[in-house]
């Protein structure tokens, strides 16, 4: 008859449990957790410095200025027939306003923008299509193009009085030339610009070469063509400036001529509020239509 002995529990292999290594795990696992130190937020410089709302930054220095024109004229160091005062400019802007003559000239002046505008967008984005699409477009109407945007538009006023005479032609004219070229430069600027990386990528998914114009060289070109589009809006509005002095008897121009004869320096001053406000009416729409047909183009809009 055999006495067989049970060998002596572990908690683990090798391990006895009264080993010293044993008793130091038991002690860490019974030692209280130590808190770790507490982390702060890094937060970036611009959203630590107290903000300022934009609004109020951008009309401080309109404001400040126009303080500063009406205390000089109060004092008189701006004497009424070198620069009206803030106060009379608007006392004649409300005249104008309530007889109808302003409204009656600003319409006339937005025809003849549009119209020049129109044509000369169609004339500016042909030949940049035809330029910039085609080799043989580009020996054909690029040289031609940059000879004549070296000639100041407003030299050529004595030209198209002779060609259209001293109705509203020359006037479109001069706007229409004014429009095209900044067009012009930045649509083929754009289409020129378009990375060949994309044409290829374009070729190897089987575009026509309507498929590549469509889809990739116009969408690539259009940042540029809505600048050209903001550009020539400004010229527009300074071809009119030109155009309206050519024997004009109705618009903003003809009602400067008016007040240039009589030294009516609060109506001058009325009539170029009255150009820059439309000249921001129609940035505005353009950036407008720029934010809605770029949706795609993320952009740095600062900080």
């Amino acid at each position: 008859m055999s006495i067989s002995h049970a060998p002596p529990e572990s908690s683990g292999p090798g391990i006895s449990p009264t080993s010293p290594s044993s008793s130091a795990t038991v002690t860490d696992k019974a030692s209280p957790p130590q808190a770790s130190p507490a982390l702060e937020p890094l937060l970036p410089r611009s959203t630590r410095r107290t903000r300022v709302p934009r609004w109020l930054r951008r009309t401080t220095g309109p404001l400040a200025l126009l303080v500063l024109w009406q205390i000089l004229s109060s004092t008189g160091a701006l004497t009424p027939d070198v620069l009206a005062s803030p106060g009379r400019i608007a006392q004649v802007a409300r005249e104008l306003i309530a007889d109808g003559s302003l409204a009656s000239a600003m319409g006339t002046s937005l025809q003849r923008v549009a119209a020049g505008l129109a044509l000369g967008t169609v004339v500016g984005t042909g030949l940049a299509l035809l330029s910039g699409l085609f080799r043989t477009g580009e020996d054909l109407v690029d040289a031609p193009v940059q000879m004549l945007r070296t000639v100041p538009f407003v030299g050529l006023i004595p030209l198209f009085i002779i060609w259209f005479g001293i109705g509203e032609a020359p006037k479109v004219a001069i706007i229409t030339l004014g429009v095209t070229f900044p067009l012009y430069l930045n649509v083929y600027a754009g289409i020129r610009g378009v990375d060949a990386q994309l044409i290829e990528a374009g070729e190897s998914l089987g575009l026509s070469r309507w498929g590549l114009v469509r889809h990739v060289v116009l969408p690539a070109a259009l940042p540029g063509a809505m600048t050209g589009l903001r550009y020539s809006l400004g010229i527009a509005w300074l071809a009119l400036v030109f155009a309206e002095q050519v024997n004009a008897d109705s618009g903003i121009g003809f009602l400067m001529v008016q007040a240039r004869d009589f030294l009516r320096t609060d109506v001058i001053v009325v009539c170029l509020i009255v150009y820059a406000f439309l000249g921001l009416l129609a940035d505005f729409v353009v950036r407008s239509l720029e934010r809605l047909l770029l949706q795609w183009r993320p952009t740095f809009t600062g900080r």
